[in-house]
């Protein structure tokens, strides 16, 4: 063995040893947000800290400083195989930005993520939102103190950005999403006033909570999750968690009174896990086993939610499948009624709950906050107040309580401010994809129709899905469509589809 293959190695053991305490700290979440007491929340807070601490500690130690040092000068770097310097490129990205922000301090952070959440949760339930103020206010704090640390380039909110969408910046958000902003507005409204709508009454009966449950464990057998390497939980707000490719774990929202928030939003988080589940398995153990930016994972819920779970050929194949596990509410409704009802587009006021067509102004409304916040344009006190108004100038609606409102989404509760934009790009990407995908794969409707979803399947496995973070997203979006961010393709999909469908 060469000393350079020797280094190698021991740099792969040592970023093997923070990958595991990722992977407790990732059993340790998913066990906090499916049923962990709530007498042990602070203790387990205290674990969390302390692990993470670990992880920040070994992350940007003197020897990691010294592994990357040597690793990354020019004559090793070239010797390296092709995932090691990937993993140099990533641990160095990781080791530049934390080893600015001193260890104490990061301790006190992840503490205060861990308790927020559960406080979270209590203040959405009473719909209070001052009871959660002084936690948000010192996230917040915090945030803008980390890109104090760390610097920015044009904009602070590029910095938050990078942690979720690396290379994509608040210029061509902002370009982007006022495009897609404008054209989704006037579509909502003409939908609103078609004199063409849905009968809904039937999708709002009791359906059991048992029933659903069997139907979304058959839903995710059919589009390919593998049960071998997951499983399917209840929690509050639905989540997929990657421990590693072979431990992708799945969880939903059961409401007796509308099965599809869980149906559909099984649907989303098990595409989040087969995009996990098929991460090359000779990644795991770096940091490169992983989705490459929340933008791209969200390409594939969405993916899977909307042009396949909304797509008129899966319902041909699976709504006898509904209707066994059901009470007889769809017993005398038409394929075509059922199929308009599922599909209908309306003003709603929770964003997991929105439809495709009004779903990413729910998205363009967070970031315009989260970037006023790091402006220093806003408060956090003045947040339920603007984010009132603008639901009502975007979706015309108004929030009755904050509930409903400003507290209704986790992950302020845990810092993750740069992370919404991810879902509006992961639904433009979607549309990207798709549109690349069919030239692929013509019968696309009629695989779908069949539930013969390995050619699919395949396709994104191929091209995104075993890459993991060895392609950065805008690497992926160009090999598949040849250019880059582009709303066009999705707001043609929802223009085409809202127009036959409502008539106007």
């Amino acid at each position: 063995m060469t000393d350079i293959q020797k280094l190698e190695t021991e740099f792969r053991q040592y970023i093997k040893k923070i990958e595991d305490y990722g992977q407790a700290l990732a059993v340790l979440a998913w066990d906090s947000r499916t049923g962990a007491p709530k007498k042990g929340i602070v203790q387990r807070s205290e674990v969390i800290g302390t692990l993470s601490s670990e992880v920040f500690a070994l992350s940007t130690s003197e020897q990691m400083g010294s592994y990357l040092a040597e690793l990354r000068e020019k004559t090793v770097y070239n010797q390296l195989s092709e995932i090691t310097r990937k993993s140099v490129d990533e641990c160095y990205k990781s080791y530049q930005r934390n080893v600015k922000i001193p260890k104490e301090e990061y301790k006190e952070y992840v503490m205060l993520q861990s308790q927020s959440e559960s406080l979270w949760e209590e203040a959405k339930d009473k719909a209070d939102f001052e009871l959660f103020r002084p936690n948000l206010e010192k996230l917040v704090e915090f945030k803008k103190r980390f890109v104090g640390y760390w610097g920015y380039e044009k904009h602070p909110y590029n910095t938050l950005l990078d942690d979720y969408e690396p290379g994509v910046f608040v210029d061509t958000i902002d370009k982007v999403f006022g495009e897609l902003r404008d054209q989704l507005i006037p579509l909502v409204k003409g939908v609103m006033e078609s004199s063409h709508q849905p009968k809904t009454d039937f999708l709002f009966k009791k359906f059991p909570r048992a029933n659903q449950e069997a139907l979304s464990l058959d839903i995710l057998k059919e589009i390919g999750y593998d049960f071998d390497a997951g499983r399917l939980d209840e929690t509050v707000h639905p989540f997929a968690i990657g421990i590693n490719p072979n431990d992708v774990r799945v969880t939903t929202k059961y409401n007796e009174d509308d099965f599809r928030v869980a149906l559909f939003g099984t649907i989303h988080e098990g595409g989040h896990a087969l995009y996990e589940q098929n991460i090359a398995q000779e990644l795991i153990g770096t940091p490169l086993a992983d989705g490459t930016s929340m933008g791209i994972h969200e390409s594939q819920s969405l993916f899977w939610e909307k042009f396949v779970g909304k797509n008129y050929g899966f319902w041909e194949r699976n709504y006898d499948v509904l209707k066994k596990h059901s009470s007889g509410q769809f017993d005398d409704v038409s394929l075509e009624d059922f199929y308009f009802a599922v599909n209908q587009a309306k003003q709603s006021l929770i964003r997991i709950e929105s439809d495709e067509l009004t779903y990413c102004l729910h998205i363009i409304l967070r970031y315009e906050l989260e970037k006023a916040l790091m402006e220093d344009k806003i408060t956090v006190a003045e947040l339920p107040q603007i984010w009132n108004d603008k639901m009502e100038e975007y979706l015309g609606v108004r929030p009755s309580h904050d509930g409903e409102g400003v507290l209704q989404d986790v992950h302020w509760s845990f810092g993750a401010f740069g992370y919404f934009p991810s879902y509006a790009l992961g639904y433009i990407y979607s549309a990207q994809i798709k549109e690349a995908m069919v030239k692929d794969l013509p019968n696309f409707d009629e695989l779908v129709r069949k539930g013969d979803y390995a050619p699919i399947r395949e396709w994104l496995t191929s091209k995104v899905h075993q890459h993991g973070k060895m392609k950065q997203p805008a690497e992926i979006i160009k090999d598949i469509t040849g250019g880059g961010i582009d709303s066009k393709p999705l707001v043609n999909y929802l223009t085409e589809k809202y127009r036959r469908l409502y008539q106007f």
